[in-house]
């Protein structure tokens, strides 16, 4: 079997970190093509039937827009850091019932030196960060239960922001307190680069997000939406 994710998926990254500009991007348009969104949207459009056996309301759709690649220009209009475009192939396979990247998903990032795969709700909107607290709240031992799970843990590690101080209607307190001050839901699995371009991607991908289960089951609970 052809890894999809190739040395020189990973060499055109670290060249346009290099030459990160508009300019040395539009002129190697066709090697882009050819060596990242080509393999990306093939590896997505593997992933989709596997994906379906686990997690049946997560979508692989291998669109160049609109589907489950992240678009590669960087929205730059709130961040100090002005380089035009993203030097990571970034695949989000998010709910069906979700709209951008803040709704519950599974997600793999591909930048050189810095691979991993993540689950879980990144930024959530104010209303579904408050019905995830709302439910470890209601119910700490389903969640920790799903946070310790062996699976996940073995795999996962839970990052993201925090706030500085108890959210609001929160005691400083609570047993919970540092999961509800938590701003993102997310865990993280690394992976070399080594990984990345081997043959066994697919099969590493379905099994960290399968062993994820819990942690993903709880959120869509949370968030009223099925599994």
């Amino acid at each position: 079997m052809i890894p999809y994710i190739r040395p020189e998926s990973l060499g055109f990254l670290t060249e346009l970190k290099a030459n990160n500009s508009r300019d040395w991007f539009n002129a190697n348009k066709p090697r882009y093509e050819e060596t990242v969104r080509g393999p990306a949207l093939d590896l997505i459009a593997s992933f989709a039937p596997m994906l379906a056996e686990f997690a049946p309301r997560f979508r692989a759709e291998a669109r160049k827009v609109g589907g489950s690649l992240m678009r590669p220009y960087r929205d730059t209009r709130f961040s100090r850091d002005k380089t035009p475009i993203k030097t990571n192939i970034g695949i989000q396979f998010r709910h069906d019932l979700g709209k951008d990247v803040h709704a519950p998903g599974y997600y793999l990032h591909i930048e050189p030196g810095h691979c991993f795969l993540g689950v879980g709700c990144w930024h959530p909107e104010a209303k579904s960060l408050a019905a995830i607290r709302e439910a470890i709240d209601r119910s700490p031992i389903r969640w920790l239960a799903a946070r310790d799970d062996g699976e996940f843990c073995s795999r996962f590690a839970l990052q993201g922001e925090s706030l500085v101080r108890p959210p609001k209607g929160y005691d400083k307190a609570h047993p919970q307190l540092e999961d509800l001050k938590r701003k993102d839901f997310i865990g993280v699995m690394p992976l070399r680069d080594e990984q990345v371009i081997g043959e066994g991607l697919l099969d590493e991908m379905e099994q960290a997000f399968v062993g994820a289960d819990p942690f993903m089951r709880f959120l869509c609970q949370a968030l009223k939406v099925p599994f």
